[in-house]
């Protein structure tokens, strides 16, 4: 097969017949099919998709001289090593790189045992309605802790910056467990939160079908060392009950959240460093307004989607303001896990048909900018969350429109919040210190003249948004091993070496792979 790119097709390409529709002087093509697809929108006045097509032809030598950016295609194939072990190994977190690695594990064999603080996904699901509805937060089961880990209520975005054979094994394994055949084949790939719940059911189900075992409502107290090396874990009931499970090989996913581990981690001797995260707000606009900005005439064809958008700016002041995980049609939603603090965070359904866009507005916080204590960036993010949660006294979650924030004007929002169970309109900047609020003024204003509206004085912030990323890094060696315990294998987004559900799978599967040839 031949993969050429850079193709132009209009927006009404049927692309279930692409033979017709590409064609190369001199060139016997025998069939065609896409690869990979995106929206161009650089030009509002010709708003057309770019795609990539794998093509079979008669000649290939012949064909390769006659086309532009073409070359020979061979479909990557990724092959699971086998492996023995006396004893089984532990996945501590049950996120997308707690599941990839699970899944690789129990592909090699290895029978491993996956640890999990949260319930399985419908019963978390059931409990974070029930919160969103005015409930009581489960501090052990929530937005952030779970089957699924943080992604599962969020968009199911599959961009990545990362260019790993593994990125395509990923999609092959979610497509297979109940995501859109999409995915495959689109640029900006999204499996949805309500899908997503059904497709991370069936990988767990498929890893216990391979002997592997999950167990939900159980977390990790604390890793045992003998001389440096990992020798058992005591792991914490919902209970109460504190057991010991005797293991050699730990894959440590315990996500961006699960602050009280990184303490205990610290306090065993487990070596970590600060690392830059972000912090921020949540940013609405109506989506068709979005569309709109984006695809001007073309806003309403029926082949586009929601429209999407990822911005970054360089401030005067050496901080940087990006927009993170964007949610096309989708909704601001409240991803606590502690008592007394308020964190948000976005999500949207695969249909992505809700009114609004959301998007997470950042700026930087540097190691700098924190105290001298390792543990400081948590405390600086839980700071904010408990600031915000004072500011409704608890009955809600704080909003302010983008003109009151930005520029101090009183004016009334022309974007309906979508943050449940309540928004109380409040003053923002009393969340963050004055830096931080100075950054984010400067951004938004700045990103406005990137896409026309972004500053718009009726949209709505919500906040704050503090668990883009961790604030911390687990120090690993170049076989992904961390450099204070033997056989402790840190990855994904809370071990600080991962951003999102591709890039966390992939790392998830490489400490896997690294476990595996260790045997």
């Amino acid at each position: 097969m031949i993969l050429v790119s850079n193709i132009n097709l209009p927006l009404d390409t049927d692309f279930n017949n692409l033979k017709s529709v590409v064609s190369f002087k001199g060139v016997n093509i025998k069939s065609a099919v896409l690869y990979k697809k995106s929206v161009d929108a650089r030009r509002k006045n010709d708003v057309h998709f770019c795609c990539s097509v794998l093509i079979e032809v008669d000649n290939e030598k012949n064909a390769l001289k006659r086309i532009k950016n073409s070359k020979i295609y061979t479909e990557p194939i990724y092959t699971y090593k086998k492996a023995v072990s006396k004893t089984r190994p532990v996945v501590v977190g049950f996120g997308p790189a707690g599941i990839f690695a699970a899944y690789t594990l129990a592909k090699a064999g290895l029978r491993p045992i996956v640890i999990e603080r949260g319930d399985d996904v419908d019963t978390r699901k059931q409990k974070v309605d029930a919160f969103w509805s005015g409930g009581k937060l489960d501090t052990e089961s929530n937005v952030q802790f779970g089957e699924g880990g943080a992604g599962t209520f969020s968009d199911g975005k599959l961009t990545t910056g990362i260019s790993d054979i593994r990125c395509r094994e990923v999609l092959k394994i979610f497509h297979k467990n109940g995501a859109d055949k999409a995915i495959l084949t689109d640029a900006k790939a999204h499996i949805g939160t309500d899908v997503l719940a059904v497709v991370v059911k069936n990988i767990r189900n498929e890893i216990i079908s391979l002997g592997g075992e999950v167990r939900f409502c159980e977390r990790l107290e604390k890793i045992n060392l003998s001389q440096d090396k990992v020798s058992s874990i005591d792991v914490k009931k919902q209970n109460g009950e504190v057991y010991t499970l005797h293991c050699d090989k730990v894959i440590l996913a315990i996500g961006h959240s699960a602050r009280d581990t990184f303490y205990m981690l610290n306090s065993v001797g487990i070596n970590m460093i600060k690392k830059p995260f972000a912090v921020g707000f949540r940013i609405e606009h109506k989506q068709e307004d979005i569309n709109k900005a984006l695809y001007g005439d073309f806003a309403n064809h029926p082949a586009l989607s929601a429209a999407s958008y990822k911005l970054a700016v360089h401030l005067e002041n050496d901080r940087g303001v990006y927009t993170f995980c964007m949610c096309p049609g989708g909704y601001v939603v409240n991803a606590s896990s502690e008592e007394g603090k308020i964190a948000v965070n976005g999500m949207s359904y695969f249909d992505r048909s809700g009114e609004n866009a959301n998007s997470a507005v950042l700026t930087e916080v540097l190691p700098e900018d924190l105290g001298a204590d390792l543990l400081s960036g948590i405390e600086f993010q839980r700071k904010a969350e408990e600031a915000a949660y004072n500011l409704t006294n608890g009955k809600g979650v704080p909003v302010q429109t983008v003109g009151s924030f930005v520029n101090g004007n009183d004016c009334k929002p022309t974007v309906s919040p979508t943050i449940k169970p309540h928004a109380i309109f409040t003053d923002l900047s009393k969340i963050y210190p004055e830096f931080i609020n100075n950054s984010l003024r400067l951004g938004i204003s700045a990103l406005d003249k990137k896409l026309g509206g972004f500053a718009d004085s009726g949209a709505v912030l919500t906040g704050p948004e503090t668990r883009s990323s961790s604030p911390l890094r687990i120090v690993r060696n170049e076989d992904l091993i961390s450099i204070s315990a033997d056989g402790l294998y840190p990855a994904g987004e809370g071990a600080g070496y991962a951003g999102g559900i591709m890039s966390a799978a992939v790392d998830g599967i490489k400490c896997a792979e690294s476990l595996i040839n260790s045997l």
